[in-house]
């Protein structure tokens, strides 16, 4: 039983000095919940509860969980960046794709106006070379 209680101490006691020396090598801004003097307090107070509630409530967050948790700026986030140049690149050939189809729109207006135009003075020089005014006929030339 002794053994045990001797183990038990010791293992708390390691404990105790891993986490007041993690506790002072971590960042002073980056500490959650209490300040460092707070914690150091809590950890050497309370030994086993005091460096789980370090553990799980002070601790620092890991690089991946804090860049996870803290917002880049839209410049700095490739996938945004390339999801808008392809928004940009698309933009672009719609507009071009309205530009093109307005042209041949007004190509096709220009046509069908040229064509209504020399459709009338067709039929006049037809007619005028079909009849001379008398009611005789006139060969086409």
């Amino acid at each position: 039983m002794v053994r045990i209680i001797i183990f038990a101490a010791l293992i708390s006691v390691a404990l105790m000095i891993y986490t007041l020396i993690e506790c002072a090598r971590s960042e002073a801004h980056q500490v959650r919940s209490l300040p460092k003097p707070a914690w150091f307090a809590v950890i050497f107070f309370l030994p086993l509860i005091g460096a789980a509630l370090w553990f799980t409530l002070g601790r620092p967050l890991s690089a991946e969980a804090s860049a996870a948790q803290t917002s880049k700026a839209p410049d700095d986030d490739e996938d945004f960046l390339r999801q808008l140049e392809v928004w940009r690149r698309q933009q672009q050939r719609d507009a071009e794709l309205t530009k093109r189809e307005e042209e041949l729109k007004r190509r096709e207006a220009e046509k069908s106006k040229d064509q209504s135009a020399d459709k009338p003075a067709k039929e006049n020089k037809d007619h005028k070379n079909k009849s001379d005014g008398n009611g005789t006929a006139t060969p086409d030339s």
